[in-house]
């Protein structure tokens, strides 16, 4: 990736003209809420989603064991009117004293309408930012395709798809990750759909992984049939088995280890065909595998992580079938090869049993409708107990130079029978000795730009867009900035002064494969006049990256103050479409700000407005594409190219509308007037430069909006008539 600091003129002149200046009114005030549901009067309320930030779900400590425990009846539905005196709580069967007895109550709060369904409606609307306060789940779904067959790919990207119609709630983060897609295919946990829809386009069968055309491999076939368990081949066959079930678990133990920095209790639902804990034939191999296990199900259960699998064959009849050729075996032969077969699906299936019954999850299998699996799994998240005990000593001692496993049980003294998930047990070690050693700033920063969150000692805002030239064709630009204070700062025997950091970026493709990347160390240096200025406003980095194929990609990025060590990480996803097809496209959008006063002298005398960052007004520096902050009674300039517009005949002209709308928390809070767009004289009719600008009166309340900016194509009358773009903003006093 190479690292070019170039002017946005390149990318988009901005000329003010053509445009009215619409005014963006104050946002309505939000509608009353419903009362919340009443409780007993001796049950503690639930915690907030601010205190939910502060809540560790499990500790162990030498003070205090804390597990989660998810508690139904008969019917499957929860039970939360639990009293700490109807519980025992059990280590190694020894009966424990509770210290604290809480049930949380995750349960979304009603929608204000039902969840639609993608329809033929060509004006989408944008996703809503989430704060960290708003933030309700986090849900990880990981598609094991090194061991999908063709078959379930099918009907598991119908599944995925229906989750993100029905399931997913607005301030759910939720990231679809494929275990054979490398750590690009980590993408950012979001609730934008249309990159998670995105993001289930690219599920497809692994040719190379386990997993073959159908659940099984029909009987009787030459070049189906497996080789007998004592030749070569069935050992290599058994090996290669071994390798991707390890590593489907070694993809989960990266996912779970991002998840571990997330507040709260978290899901993982596991989408695969399965995989064997036990081998008849090699037991080494088996000691591999359930190695692997042990330490997933141990770090998931101190990262609060819950691992739900759905069996992703469906409901499989293991007789025989049309496919099988049964005409040269003998009886004998036939029994043991539908033996085989039998025994292969469920040991198969164990391994999932295994991996969910040891975190407090769901095994979801047998069952051809993946979607209702996915919704059980779904209620099943809405509450947890959480319970607490003070060990004993003897809990952290070690018995011979071994740590030693506890297990954990927990027993309901009611007379009603009662099903209870929760967490297995745990290595008696403390959460403080499992402390990683100090890593080198390499691996800090590996480690931040490999995770699937964000980390943010150093805060980092990264803003990522398309854009095509005529010569370079398709780029990805990108703009990076820092807060510099932030940084550790030195001054320098010349009065400067100087921070020292190192960054890296990497560029991967939606195969996970990189293709692009840079790193460096750098040297700030900044003059004493400039200083207080600098650590106000922080400062930009801007980077471009020619892209030949049309796709999704992502840019990930991190930063490392040497100084201080501290760490910041930024990622973004963006999906590159082939201009070549005869679809209405545009570029991103680039903003920046200027005082009303002198945005109405530019218009008056109907001049030129500068370009690029020279737009940017000093009363406030940040009000740009890096940064996206704008002060009221500013005018907000937004900028974008049109591809593919569609050339009246008659008048050598296009004919396009445009129309700018403002949205705060998903609701549309502006919607500004079409207007229609004046091409004037620009050379290069198939990429056509428009603008426009929106004066933020004072009555808008400071906070996060988002900017959508909608071309109508008049000449066209297919779907890709509108085209719509997007970006997030900041008002600030």
């Amino acid at each position: 990736m190479k690292r070019v600091v170039i002017s946005l003129a390149l990318l988009l002149p901005f000329v003010v003209a053509g445009f009215a200046q619409q005014t963006a009114p104050a946002p309505p005030k939000p509608a009353d809420q419903t009362s919340p549901p009443s409780r007993p009067a001796d049950q503690k309320p639930s915690p907030t989603p601010q205190e939910l930030t502060d809540l560790d779900v499990v500790k162990i400590t030498t003070n205090l064991v804390q597990i989660d425990a998810v508690v139904v009846d008969k019917n499957g539905k929860p039970v939360t009117d639990l009293r700490p005196d109807e519980v025992e709580m059990l280590e190694d069967g020894k009966p424990q004293k509770i210290l604290n007895f809480t049930y949380v109550n995750v349960q979304p709060p009603p929608a204000k309408s039902t969840p639609k369904k993608p329809s033929d409606n060509p004006i989408p609307e944008p996703p809503r930012p989430i704060r960290p306060e708003q933030m309700n789940r986090t849900i990880a779904l990981v598609v094991d395709d090194l061991g999908l067959s063709f078959d379930s790919a099918y009907f598991l990207r119908r599944a995925l798809r229906k989750f993100v119609d029905e399931l997913m709630q607005p301030n759910d983060l939720v990231a679809i990750i494929r275990t054979a897609g490398g750590i690009g295919a980590l993408q950012q946990f979001t609730n934008d759909k249309r990159l998670l829809y995105a993001a289930i386009e690219k599920v497809k069968w692994y040719p190379s992984g386990r997993g073959g055309i159908s659940a099984f491999s029909p009987i009787g076939r030459p070049e189906a049939t497996k080789p007998p368990e004592s030749t070569p081949d069935a050992d290599l066959e058994q090996f290669r088995e071994e390798i991707f079930s390890v590593g489907t678990l070694g993809a989960l133990n990266y996912v779970v280890r991002g998840l571990r920095e997330l507040p709260g209790r978290k899901s993982v639902i596991l989408f695969s065909d399965g995989f064997r804990i036990f081998s008849r034939s090699d037991p080494t191999g088996s000691v591999r595998i359930l190695q692997a296990l042990r330490v997933l199900t141990d770090i998931a259960n101190r990262a609060s992580v819950i691992i739900n699998t759905v069996d992703a064959r469906g409901l499989q009849y293991l007789g025989l079938t049309a496919s099988d050729s049964t005409s040269r075996l003998s009886a004998q032969e036939l029994a043991d090869q539908l033996s085989e077969r039998r025994m292969g699906f469920w040991d198969s299936q164990e391994g999932l049993d295994y991996l969910a019954a040891q975190t407090g999850g769901l095994a979801i299998r047998n069952t051809n409708d993946l979607s209702v699996g996915v919704r059980r799994i779904m209620e099943d998240q809405l509450g947890y107990y959480l319970i607490g005990y003070r060990p004993d000593e003897s809990t952290f001692e070690r018995d011979g130079g071994r740590t030693k496993f506890h297990h954990l049980s927990l027993k309901i003294n009611r007379p009603s029978k009662y099903d209870i998930r929760m967490r297995s047990g745990f290595l008696g070690v403390t959460d403080e000795n499992l402390k990683r050693p100090r890593e080198t700033p390499q691996q800090q920063l590996v480690a931040a730009l490999v995770s699937p969150f964000s980390a943010s000692g150093v805060h980092l805002r990264l803003t990522s867009m398309f854009a095509n030239d005529s010569k370079v064709g398709s780029v990805m630009r990108s703009f990076l900035h820092v807060r510099a204070s932030d940084l550790t700062f030195v001054k320098d025997s010349d009065g400067s002064h100087k921070a020292v950091f190192d960054i890296i970026a990497i560029t991967f493709g939606d195969n996970g494969t990189v293709v692009g990347q840079f790193s460096y160390t750098q040297t700030l240096r900044v003059t004493d006049s400039a200083f207080e200025r600098t650590l106000k406003n922080g400062f930009s980095y801007n980077m471009m990256l020619p892209i030949k194929k049309p796709g999704a990609y992502q840019l990930r990025t991190a930063l490392r103050d040497s100084m201080s060590a501290k760490v910041g990480s930024a990622s973004q996803f963006i999906e590159v479409p082939d201009i070549k097809r005869d679809r209405l496209l545009t570029s991103g959008l680039v903003l920046s700000g200027m005082l009303l006063d002198r945005y109405t002298k530019a218009l008056d005398s109907a001049a030129t407005a500068p370009s690029g960052e020279g737009v940017i007004n000093d009363w406030h520096p940040t009000a740009n594409t890096a940064v996206r902050q704008f002060g009221t009674q500013m005018a907000l300039l937004y900028g974008l190219v049109i591809y593919n517009a569609k050339i009246d005949k008659a008048s050598h002209k296009p004919q396009l509308k445009l129309q700018a709308r403002v949205f705060r928390n998903g609701e549309l809070m502006f919607t500004g007037n079409e207007i229609p767009f004046a091409a004037g004289d620009q050379p290069d009719q198939r990429r056509l430069i428009a603008n426009g600008a929106i004066q933020l009166g004072t009555g808008m309340a400071p906070g996060e909006y988002v900017l959508q900016v909608l071309v109508t194509d008049l000449l066209r009358d297919d779907k890709s008539r509108i085209a719509s773009q997007w970006t997030d903003f900041e008002v600030i006093k």
